[in-house]
């Protein structure tokens, strides 16, 4: 019995033994394939983060080239604008420039002949002309000045500026920028500008370019429903500026095409755009808004409804209204 017991323990043991070494093979397989799998997955995510990183960095070029392309579109507008100012005054100064030298040549003939009298007639109006040439001349000047002090401001400083003189003059930028694009645009424009406002201090260059995105997207509605070709459709473009408590509240109503309810919340998305290819980056609202909230500012959409009955009713297309507003 004895021997007997001690043989049962004794295979009892080896069998635990066999069965432990078993385990532990098994756990070292299991090891091994987990290490090995460790492996594969770090070198998967490796090449992963690698695709992922240069991903991201193409996309921060692209959207650096679009960023570029909207300032260089902005900009293309604002020379247009900045070019029909200039050159109104500057065919003022050429137009009395050439009738002073008529009027000389006629002046110079008159004294000749003896005719005093009607030489002297001749120099009061080429006095005239002068104060003419010199008014439109200081006009260009004013101008130039303008836009120079607009584009020193490319370091964000903020300057106390008169907000209605800039919403109008980047009202007039934007009209005549645009009408290169379409010799037939017209527009009617409506001003409602709040005296009391004063002086703001922003920055000038990007509060500037906000208007002029703004103006320039309401140009574009009410030119496309103009293409429509609907009878007694008049474009018209309405801008107004008012103070609330602490707040200056800038409006900007158009008449144009509308904007669907659809895609109210993605108008200020980056890249979102509803214009057709090569015609719109996305990046014009998107922009503007963070400018805007840099100046403690909001900038939002109202309206925009598109509903046939309301349309028909009010025989205009329910428009987009454009708000914005920033602390004083």
């Amino acid at each position: 019995m004895v021997f007997f017991s001690w043989l049962l323990l004794h295979r009892f043991s080896e069998q635990r033994k066999q069965i432990t070494q078993l385990a532990l093979e098994k756990e070292r397989e299991r090891s091994q394939l987990i290490e090995q799998q460790r492996q594969e997955l770090e070198q998967q995510v490796e090449q992963r983060t690698a695709e992922l990183k240069h991903s991201l960095e193409e996309l921060k070029a692209t959207q650096a080239q679009l960023i570029q392309s909207e300032k260089m579109a902005s900009l293309g507008e604002l020379t247009a604008g900045i070019a029909h100012e200039i050159q109104n005054p500057l065919n003022f100064v050429n137009n009395f420039a050439e009738t002073n030298k008529e009027l000389l040549e006629e002046a110079e003939a008159e004294f000749k002949t003896g005719h005093q009298a009607d030489g002297f007639l001749l120099l009061k109006d080429i006095r005239e002309n002068e104060k003419k040439i010199n008014l439109h001349g200081k006009r260009t000047d004013a101008i130039v000045k303008s836009m120079l002090g607009h584009s020193r401001s490319t370091k964000g400083e903020r300057q106390l500026t008169d907000i209605n003189s800039l919403v109008d003059e980047n009202l007039r930028l934007a009209y005549h920028g645009f009408r290169p694009k379409d010799k037939n645009f017209n527009a009617t424009i409506q001003t409602n500008f709040d005296a009391s406002i004063g002086k703001v201090t922003v920055v000038p260059q990007e509060i500037g370019q906000v208007l002029l995105n703004l103006f320039s997207n309401a140009f574009y509605a009410v030119n496309e429903r103009r293409k429509q070709a609907e009878q007694s459709y008049e474009p018209t473009l309405s801008v107004s500026s008012h103070k609330l408590n602490h707040k200056i509240q800038i409006t900007v109503k158009d008449n144009g095409i509308g904007i669907p309810h659809s895609i109210i919340d993605k108008i200020f998305q980056p890249f979102f755009t509803t214009k057709p290819t090569g015609q719109g980056t996305g990046l014009g609202l998107s922009l503007s808004y963070d400018m805007i909230k840099a100046h403690n500012g909001e900038l939002k959409v109202e309206g925009g409804r598109k509903t046939e009955d309301i349309s028909r009713e009010m025989g205009i297309s329910p428009a987009a209204f454009y708000k914005w507003k920033c602390r004083n």
